[in-house]
């Protein structure tokens, strides 16, 4: 990335506050997203590509498809990525990616690698989940929600996020990111998750007993569940899991979730 390239973008926009922009300027962070990517044929989705920083190391290995809602940057990179559109090695897709996305983003294999806006990263992370089209995601988002998709059983950040990634995949922080690494620094620390998934979310029933047993989570895992199936129910599946009764949700180990799941969904 040349210094007229750096120039122009910080002369012709302004991060929106609206969308969510932060602009990440640290290079070196855009070298560690580009050299944590797992092999892969598949091409890449990137939602809100902003300026084109982490797009312009990505077209020069991978097709990629971008999906931008602000109409002032899709014009900004019409020009900027001009034959990498020409090409076909990037394609920009304006609009927002929410309303374009029901079922499927893609209709072929895809790796979601990008900066996401804080406001729909939760929301975006879990629709890709679910896509059965996606292989794997490599983005960066606020510090806190990354640790709580990575967490461990015992972890105080473990919690539903953290067992759907587990049940669909494996999930890892490649590199904390400090707020001063981007234009208009954000007030939260970021960090760059890695899922590699091995399925797809696809059990509603069981996510709803996650929400229940997270509803309150300094109660213990009974009393929460309680809130849904039958008091003696839950005590009977704790006790043949050899739970404690008073064990806290967050201590609760996701194959346990997946065999409480079995013994209460009857």
């Amino acid at each position: 990335m040349n210094a007229k390239y750096n120039e122009n973008m910080s002369n012709e926009h302004v991060a929106k506050k609206k969308f969510g922009q932060n602009f990440l300027k640290d290079r070196s962070v855009l070298y560690k997203i580009v050299e944590a990517m797992p092999k892969s044929d598949s091409i890449i989705a990137e939602i809100g590509p902003g300026l084109g920083d982490l797009t312009k190391f990505l077209v020069d290995v991978k097709s990629v498809v971008a999906f931008e809602v602000d109409t002032d940057l899709c014009q900004y990179l019409n020009r900027e990525f001009k034959q990498e559109i020409k090409t076909s090695q990037l394609t920009l897709k304006c609009g927002d990616v929410l309303e374009a996305w029901q079922s499927e983003l893609l209709d072929e294999t895809y790796a979601l690698v990008a900066n996401l806006p804080y406001y729909i990263a939760t929301n975006i992370i879990l629709k890709a989940l679910a896509d059965p089209n996606c292989e794997y995601l490599l983005v960066m988002i606020q510090r806190e929600v990354a640790e709580k998709f990575s967490a461990s059983a015992g972890d105080k950040n473990f919690g539903a996020l953290s067992i759907i990634a587990q049940t669909v995949g494996t999930a890892s922080i490649v590199v904390h990111v400090p707020p001063e690494a981007f234009d208009r620094a954000p007030k939260v620390d970021s960090a760059v998750l890695l899922i590699q998934k091995h399925s797809s979310r696809d059990n509603e029933a069981f996510e709803l007993m996650l929400r229940a047993a997270f509803t309150q989570p300094r109660k213990t895992l009974s009393k929460n569940l309680s809130s849904r199936y039958e008091k003696e129910s839950v005590k009977a599946a704790l006790e043949q899991l050899e739970l404690s009764a008073s064990i806290r949700p967050h201590q609760v180990s996701t194959t346990d979730y997946h065999q409480l799941f079995k013994l209460l969904d009857i």
